[in-house]
């Protein structure tokens, strides 16, 4: 299985060389995992997996103009506007590869889930943006080769808050707290989707990445816009 990080910009003003470009991760050429920008469809998916329909994870909803992707099957945990969108909340076989949806506390106005993808005995776990994940979910994650996760915040239980009316919590974890949950279950972290801090000093920022990872026993990158990871390599 190889993958392509296409956009690890989250919804923020900064921009920076290799981290300009927002959510979008290609699966073997054939699955998309969130369609921050319209030009990810170029690469011709054969399907897009949506975890949740926020602008920077589904261009399409900004309006301005924009329009939905042809005729590409487009999964998601709920519709739009548009009734294309077919919604995604059981295990399916999409173009010879298992997906699993895992349902995520992310946001109060829209639905959110992680993907856990499969495929001759390899598998990756795909969260979009979240504060957490149920441990009933937990199980899944055993042999996991690869998580590929969000970095909004580098602070410890990053930015979480609490609706007052549904009493739903929102928001995003911090990495630290990413680490912790994937690293009993995994030994590669990709971070991306970052927020305002890694911009201010970029470098420093995939240090303390790798530094928090190794103090973990996990190896944790910051990823970037066209990285290429062959899970070959980690056997």
């Amino acid at each position: 299985m190889k993958i392509t990080i296409l956009g690890t910009r989250g919804e923020v003003d900064h921009s920076a060389p290799y981290h300009s470009r927002h959510s979008g991760v290609l699966v073997d050429d054939a699955l998309l995992l969130d369609l921050g920008e319209r030009e990810y469809l170029d690469y011709s998916p054969k399907a897009v997996l949506i975890t949740h329909l926020h602008p920077d994870h589904a261009y399409f909803v900004r309006g301005k103009g924009e329009t939905h992707p042809g005729e590409t099957p487009v999964y998601a945990p709920e519709k739009c506007e548009d009734s294309r969108i077919e919604i995604l909340d059981t295990k399916k076989n999409i173009h010879g590869y298992t997906v699993q949806p895992i349902p995520t506390h992310h946001s109060v106005k829209v639905n959110s889930q992680a993907y856990l993808i499969s495929r001759n005995s390899r598998a990756i776990l795909y969260t979009g943006d979240l504060v957490w994940i149920n441990k009933e979910y937990h199980s899944h994650f055993e042999g996991l080769d690869l998580v590929i996760t969000e970095g909004s915040y580098l602070r410890r239980g990053g930015l979480v808050r609490r609706d007052q009316k549904t009493g739903k919590i929102y928001g995003h974890t911090g990495i630290p707290d990413l680490v912790r949950l994937f690293g009993d279950y995994c030994g590669h972290i990709v971070f991306m989707h970052f927020g305002s801090w890694f911009y201010r000093r970029a470098a420093q920022a995939r240090k303390k990445i790798r530094a928090l990872g190794k103090k973990n026993g996990v190896d944790a990158y910051a990823g970037y816009d066209g990285m290429k990871i062959d899970l070959q390599e980690h056997e």
